[in-house]
């Protein structure tokens, strides 16, 4: 693989052209006749696969060619000064945000861009088939993109087969340039696939079976260290704790000082965004917080938004079937930590880049929440053709859009360390398709709060805060013969993603929190001039073996089982976030990061080696009990808690657990809302 400067995305920019040149460009781009046009060029992506050496040669002149041509905001410049401002609690414009309608015809596409851009293509024999606020679908033949682009397309033969790809950037009129942000489909690259950032426990672990004999299995224990393991041989400690039990919300929002602020989230909105849908998430988390002791969704406070019809691509996705755990975990827990808040669904009709994208703009167009959960994600470097990167800008643009209209988006850091090669071969919830070791997208964004992982420990049943640790697991087996563990130390298991990214540029709200040794050093171990942007921002619970646990029936009996991954950590923070938002008498954080990042000390700081857990350099380590393999022997596994994979939980901020996880303290900073908390006993 080429060095990581050779292969950061390229990023699709809009062109500036004097207003007055408009006219005159429209006037004449309806006709192929353009060539003397002053041109300027849209930087695409150019895969480090499509070298000369693999080049076999232009595509045939005749073959059908699909693509996404999204449009470019009106002022791409004033969008990103605004959008900082309105984040930058130091700037006089911090807090006042634009309306949907107001964003939209002050940042979004203009239609006389729209419209010149349209008459350009269709005047080069280009069809359009589908079109919105956002983008353009178009279909033409090879030899139409290549006039239309002034550009060519070639084949590359890669060791996933032959893709192709244009041979240099995009080239358009001036006038027309401008209209145009990214072209998405011209290499190659049909649909990047996201993947949930969680993962069941019975999957991941085992179910505990039916008992032959009294005690066993053993019981979890309900809180750290109730039950110790018993006739087991030694592993990391003298003595090891059975693992512990699913936890509910009551317990967590309790753990985290939510209880203690009588913070319910009132007059905020949550939304959810994942692929597809299920047909009982209501009636489901309606019967889950009632188990729980908690009070259902109230009539109108959960709404969704999911279209059937439109489904696509769900072999390729695993399904609506394979989504409805996801969906399931993220209502649950924003509602957990948040009863008061209005929560939101949104399908995406896939889980393809650009279907969760279209989500993503529905909300924002909408302004349908205030903070935005994702508990999916995906690697950025792969095999030749994995990810197109010409789908970062229509992101960023959205991102930027939902900060000026006052909306932040939340995304789970992923569940496979440091995502490296290495990481990913013994990985319960890895890509094996990574290259190398990086950060999951799209929480490497700089316009993203990326939520990471910890493991928690708590000291009574009812929630009592004991102490936190990374998230991250080593796994050993018990022998057939009882008498030891193997491997030991175990092979990693399950841990919270995070690190520094190539592919983006350190943010200004890292500046003077991110220590250098971490903004300066990419995962390749290699050493750059220039800072790039660290994740995780903060962390919370979502450990395997500090699993939630999570109802659903989606089409079979109501069920409830543990779930881990930093899937369950991104909608805790969203109900974090809500909270926060009724605390400051209901107006919205928008893009939090900046406001985060002034709260450094007020949260836990997470570390590897909690003093609470009394273990000095020791590893923390459970045993899990799942009573008898068919053979007889007794089937138990050991796991640590707190070991990452190439990530690092040390004292202030780590590429583990950023800048740690929240509290009460934080709640409390921003205020309450007039006595408009829901708890008068506080």
């Amino acid at each position: 693989m080429p060095l990581a400067a050779q292969r950061r995305a390229k990023r699709a920019a809009a062109v500036f052209i004097p207003t007055a040149a408009l006219l005159a460009t429209a006037l004449s781009a309806a006709a192929p006749a353009d060539a003397a046009a002053t041109t300027s060029s849209i930087a695409v992506d150019h895969p480090s696969w499509a070298t000369p050496s693999a080049d076999r040669g232009a595509v045939p002149a005749a073959t059908a060619v699909t693509a996404r041509v999204y449009l470019a905001s009106q002022d791409p410049a004033g969008l990103s000064a605004y959008a900082t401002a309105v984040s930058n609690p130091s700037s006089s414009l911090y807090g006042k945000y634009l309306s949907a309608a107001e964003a939209a015809a002050k940042f979004g596409p203009s239609a006389a861009n729209t419209a010149a851009l349209e008459a350009y293509l269709t005047g080069h024999g280009v069809t359009i088939t589908s079109a919105t606020a956002h983008y353009l679908d178009i279909s033409a033949t090879a030899a139409q993109i290549q006039a239309t682009f002034s550009t060519s397309l070639h084949n590359y033969s890669t060791s996933t087969g032959t893709h192709h790809a244009p041979s240099g950037d995009l080239k358009l009129p001036s006038a027309v340039a401008k209209g145009m942000l990214s072209v998405t489909g011209l290499d190659g690259v049909t649909n990047t696939a996201a993947r949930p950032n969680s993962v069941s426990v019975s999957k991941a672990i085992g179910t505990k079976g039916s008992t032959p004999a009294t005690g066993i299995p053993e019981p979890c224990s309900t809180y750290w260290g109730q039950y110790t393991a018993t006739g087991f041989p030694t592993g990391y400690t003298a003595t090891e704790s059975t693992d512990p039990c699913s936890y509910y919300p009551s317990q967590l929002r309790k753990a985290y000082g939510v209880s203690e602020t009588g913070l319910t989230g009132r007059g905020a909105t949550i939304a959810i965004v994942d692929a597809y849908g299920s047909s009982t998430m209501l009636a489901d988390a309606n019967q889950y917080a009632v188990n729980h002791g908690d009070a259902p969704f109230k009539p109108g406070q959960y709404t969704e938004y999911v279209t059937p019809s439109n489904w696509e691509l769900q072999d390729a996705c695993g399904g609506a079937g394979g989504w409805a755990p996801e969906e399931s975990l993220d209502v649950e827990m924003a509602h957990g930590y948040a009863p008061n808040a209005n929560v939101v669904y949104v399908g995406g009709n896939s889980c393809s880049d650009q279907d969760l994208l279209a989500a993503w703009q529905l909300i924002v167009d909408n302004h349908l929440a205030d903070v935005v959960s994702n508990s999916w994600g995906e690697i950025m470097h792969g095999p030749a053709g994995y990810f197109d990167t010409t789908i970062i800008a229509p992101y960023e643009q959205t991102l930027k859009q939902a900060a000026v209209e006052g909306i932040g988006f939340n995304v789970s850091s992923g569940d496979c360390g440091d995502n490296s090669p290495a990481a990913a071969s013994t990985g319960a919830n890895c890509d094996p398709n990574t290259t190398e070791p990086q950060t999951q997208w799209p929480a490497s964004d700089s316009w993203t709060t990326a939520v990471g992982g910890t493991a928690l420990a708590i000291s009574s049943a009812s929630g009592k805060y004991k102490f936190e640790t990374a998230m991250g697991n080593q796994r050993s087996v018990l022998s057939s013969d009882g008498k030891s563990w193997s491997p030991f130390p175990g092979y990693w298991y399950f841990g919270g993603g995070g690190g520094t990214s190539e592919d983006f540029a350190q943010p200004w709200y890292q500046m003077w929190a991110v220590p250098n040794r971490l903004s300066h050093t990419l995962m390749t171990g290699e050493t750059v001039k220039s800072a790039h942007r660290v994740i995780p921002d903060v962390a919370m619970n979502g450990d395997l073996l500090t699993s939630v646990l999570v109802g659903m029936s989606d089409g079979a009996p109501y069920s409830e089982a543990g779930y881990g991954g930093t899937s369950v950590s991104s909608p805790s923070f969203a109900g974090i976030l809500a909270d926060a938002i009724q605390a400051q008498h209901g107006h919205p954080l928008g893009f939090a990061n900046p406001a985060l990042y002034l709260r450094d000390g007020l949260y836990t700081d997470v570390t590897a080696h909690p003093a609470a857990a009394h273990i000095g350099d020791q590893p923390l380590s459970v045993v899990y009990d799942l009573g008898y393999n068919a053979n007889g022997s007794r089937r138990v596994r050991l796991y640590t808690i707190g070991t990452d994979y190439g990530l690092n939980a040390g004292r202030g901020f780590d590429n583990a657990t950023g800048l740690g996880s929240p509290t009460a303290w934080f709640l409390e900073s921003f205020g309450f809302g007039g006595g408009e908390n829901d708890n008068a006993s506080r």
